[in-house]
């Protein structure tokens, strides 16, 4: 039976290439995932290594609240230069050094506007003196108040020399220096990580970026020799009291590399779910390829039955191929991951601007995850295949077919009754009602399709009936048609292989498209700003906008109403959230229209604070309730309820007076809105707006028509990522009607060759096979935007109250992906089509 089994496999090469392709893909996909962020991991672990290779014992101020990435971060708390002295008279320091490096500087190019930063911190720092780390390579370090010094990356960038005059915006509107030296880093580096770094005397250091001149961010010191920095540590600690955080070298660079090693775990687990997509669709290959097999080995298995062969060892035979295809996707798989993970460190390495990778490092998890999904995807989808190839009975070799096809009926029970459990757990996931609501969400999506997938046959013939009439006016249309209507397991199979995709697509695009359109309806109705002042986005970040240049806003003719609204993270009540501080609450009344449930509108004076009624009952409160705060600063303060109003008209949830904005990590302006007075052109009143902020580059006005094309640009990039990695799952996809056709036509080649002998062409011979695969593929499709267009729509009545309000069906976009499949379809025909038209005649009806 070995022999028997390796020989079926060499003797069908083409099938095992394309059983085992669908796997590499998805094999390629994990451990490339895997082996790219371990690569960079590492990377990252010996750059920060490098970073802090000159401190022993670091000292910085406690930040009370952890800041989002996503809103930009903030100042972090300072240390006060007094506690230099403090910190040099414990036993065992050597020396200490006040250090300002604070995240925030924006350098302005030549074309006038700021250089972006692909999500690196731009650093404006102090400037201490070469060192292990620093280089100078140009130049010397600043001097005077108007010199700075910058590293070789920004200056690459900027196309900056020694001796330019350089704008920068920090703290202060923008102001020009001296460029009087360029400075690299250990190991040839020009930049850590991509980091764009500005370094001024200390003086301007401080009063730029920390604001005070006797603060700095933190303070590195180092122990005398024979001092382990572990006990230098403990005694700092002891000496400073609590309030602040004292590590080690060490401890500082794990705990940086930590923060990185965070965002490429998220990174990661998005990769591998693409991936468990793509794997899950190559089941669907997989199953319908052995399915295939096993209907044309029939005869073959029941001799090899009547001479003796038991049920057990054909089992075994099939299950032996694949995982002989396993093992051969798992090789292949790894080694094309390997690459892809190389090819893409490299290139996060390339643009990263300073990155040195740590050598390539191929993980245990990523060999393990390749032979592990690699041969357990492939035996599990062979599992049913090989169990019906074992009950085959030995009378069978007597017959010219397997046998007529069996009822469907029990096929559509489990398939309604799985596709029943999974719409179940997707309203009780979406509407939050279970713990592990996105489990069950996951759980939900995987039962619909599993349940879908298993009612395709009794679909198939149905469908496929209507699909044909569109090529029926041709007899190889006809013929194609009856082709794909005569088998509707192996149909079913096939498209949903292709309705998973397209569904994951199509639900993507509900939920996008309706986020997006929630915005812009945010925009043209509660809204009723006529203008909006924000920070554009470059790279990763987004600036703010100077308070004291908002405020002149308000005073220009024309307008009515100024509202600036601060955005930061705090404890409130113990419990983390989103605040927001306002600099006018009439103002903002009159631009948002609030008209509150509660209390006095006009009231939000120091001490007060007003909340919608989503965060009221949340967190239990109403009019004269005391709210205890603790900002990301660290300072604590207790507001009083003013005012309650309807839930979501309220920026934020919950909004505190002026002087608040003291306490935010980054006390600018995150949003502005203008409101005109009745019949002033916008013309009018914007170069006026522009004209006061034109020492902010970075800083934009816009119309609320443009202001929701800013916000809804993001779900674009989103859409289009998420389109691009699902067309794995697509490719996957094709693949199957190809494999399929490919062993149709095997299976068929003496119905081909008769066709042939009473008069069917070449070319209708290609014809009848490509209106099949088109008839297959666009069942697919139809099944996609139908399954896919349901859980979108299901996903937006579960975001309701994440503010998702407009329900959008992209017809535009499906009734793309219907067509699209069509074309997928012609594509995935071509090779057996050719193979089908090259059959020859007299040997085809001689096959037996």
């Amino acid at each position: 039976m070995f022999r028997a089994t390796l020989k079926s496999l060499l003797s069908r090469k083409l099938r095992l290439a394309m059983s085992a392709m669908a796997v590499v893909l998805g094999v390629t996909f994990v451990s490339g995932t895997l082996v790219l962020t371990d690569t960079l991991g590492r990377s990252f672990d010996s750059m920060f290594s490098s970073i802090y290779s000159d401190t022993d014992v670091g000292v910085t101020g406690g930040a009370k609240v952890e800041i989002s990435e996503v809103d930009g971060g903030g100042a972090p708390t300072s240390v006060p230069a007094s506690l230099i002295d403090t910190v040099a008279a414990v036993p065992g320091v050597a020396q200490v050094t006040g250090v300002v490096s604070v995240d925030g500087v924006r350098v302005v190019g030549g074309d006038g506007k700021v250089i972006p930063s692909v999500g690196a911190p731009r650093l404006g720092e102090s400037w201490t003196g070469e060192s292990a780390l620093i280089r100078l390579r140009e130049g010397r370090g600043p001097s005077a108040p108007d010199e700075v010094a910058i590293n070789a990356s920004l200056a690459a960038v900027g196309d900056f020399a020694v001796g330019d005059s350089i704008d920068v915006l920090t703290r202060e509107p923008r102001r020009s220096f001296r460029l009087v030296g360029i400075f690299g880093y250990s190991g040839d580096r020009d930049s850590l990580g991509g980091t764009m770094s500005v370094a001024f005397t200390q003086p301007v250091a401080q009063r730029l970026m920390l604001g005070s001149s006797d603060v700095f961010s933190s303070l590195n010191v180092r122990a005398a020799d024979g001092v382990e920095p572990a006990e230098l540590r403990d005694r700092v600690r002891q000496a400073v009291g609590g309030g602040y955080d004292v590590k080690t070298g060490a401890e500082l660079a794990d705990e940086a590399a930590a923060g990185f090693r965070d965002g490429l775990a998220f990174f990661s687990q998005i990769l591998l779910g693409f991936a468990a997509v793509a794997l899950f669709v190559g089941i669907f290959l997989i199953l319908n390829t052995f399915s295939i097999i096993a209907a044309q080995r029939t005869r073959e298995m029941a001799l090899l039955r009547s001479i003796g062969a038991s049920r057990r060892q054909v089992l075994l035979s099939v299950l032996g191929e694949a995982t002989v295809i396993g093992l051969i996707a798992a090789v292949l798989g790894l080694a094309t991951g390997v690459g892809a993970g190389a090819g893409l460190a490299y290139l996060v390495s390339r643009y990263s601007g300073g990155l040195t990778l740590a050598g390539l490092s191929v993980p245990p998890a990523a060999v393990a995850a390749a032979f592990g999904v690699g041969v357990v995807v492939t035996v599990v989808a062979a599992v049913v295949p090989a169990l019906r190839a074992s009950r085959v009975p030995p009378i069978a070799a007597m017959r010219d077919a397997a046998g007529p096809d069996r009822p469907l009926t029990r096929l559509a029970t489990v398939g309604a009754l799985i596709t029943g459990v999974g719409a179940v757990l997707l309203v009780l996931g979406l509407t939050a009602v279970v713990p592990g609501a996105m489990v069950a969400v996951l759980l939900g999506v995987l039962a619909s399709f599993i349940g879908v997938a298993l009612l395709t046959p009794v679909l198939s013939r149905p469908a496929v009936a209507l699909l044909g009439r569109a090529f029926a006016g041709s007899l190889p249309g006809k013929l194609g048609r009856l082709n794909a209507g005569r088998n509707p397991r192996r149909t079913a199979i096939t498209s949903a292989a292709l309705m998973v995709g397209i569904a994951l697509i199509t639900a993507v695009s509900v939920v996008l498209g309706s986020a997006s359109e929630s915005i812009r309806g945010l925009a043209s109705g509660s809204l009723r700003a006529d203008l909006v002042v924000r920070g554009e986005q470059t790279g990763l970040q987004q600036p703010g906008v100077r308070p004291e240049a908002f405020d002149q806003v308000a005073t220009l003719p024309g307008v009515s109403a100024a509202a600036a609204v601060y955005r930061d993270q705090a404890l409130v009540n113990g419990d983390q959230r989103f605040v927001t501080v306002i600099n006018d609450l009439a103002a903002l009344t009159e631009v948002f229209g609030l008209r509150p449930v509660q209390g006095d509108p006009r009231r939000l004076g120091p001490g007060d604070i007003v909340v919608d009624q989503d965060h009221a009952d949340d967190l239990g409160l109403s009019l004269g309730s005391r709210v205890a705060i603790q900002f990301a600063k660290g300072q604590q303060r207790t507001y009083t309820v003013t005012a309650v109003y309807p839930e979501s008209d309220l920026p934020g949830g919950m909004a505190l007076p002026t002087d608040a904005a003291q306490y935010l990590s980054a006390p600018t302006i995150s949003l502005g809105y203008v409101q005109l007075a009745d019949g002033v052109p916008v013309d009018q009143v914007k170069p006026r707006i522009e004209a006061l902020l034109a020492d902010d580059p970075e800083v934009s006005v816009v119309d609320l028509s443009s202001f929701a094309d800013q916000q809804t640009e993001s779900l674009d990039q989103v859409r289009l990522m998420i389109q691009l990695l699902l067309g794995l799952a697509i490719v996957i996809a094709i693949l199957g009607v190809v494999n399929t056709l490919a062993l149709s036509a095997i299976e068929r080649v003496r119905e081909i060759g008769l066709l042939r002998a009473v008069g069917l062409d070449r070319t209708q011979t290609i014809m009848m096979i490509v209106v099949e695969a088109v008839i297959i593929s666009l069942f697919g499709a139809l099944l996609g935007v139908v399954v896919g267009g349901g859980l979108g729509v299901a996903a937006v009545q579960g975001l309701e109250e994440q503010g998702i309000h407009e329900l959008v069906v992209p017809w535009g976009q499906m009734a793309i992906y219907f067509a699209g499949a069509g074309v997928v379809g012609v594509f995935a025909a071509i090779l057996p089509a050719l193979r089908a038209a090259r059959t020859d005649v007299l040997g085809a009806i001689a096959t037996p």
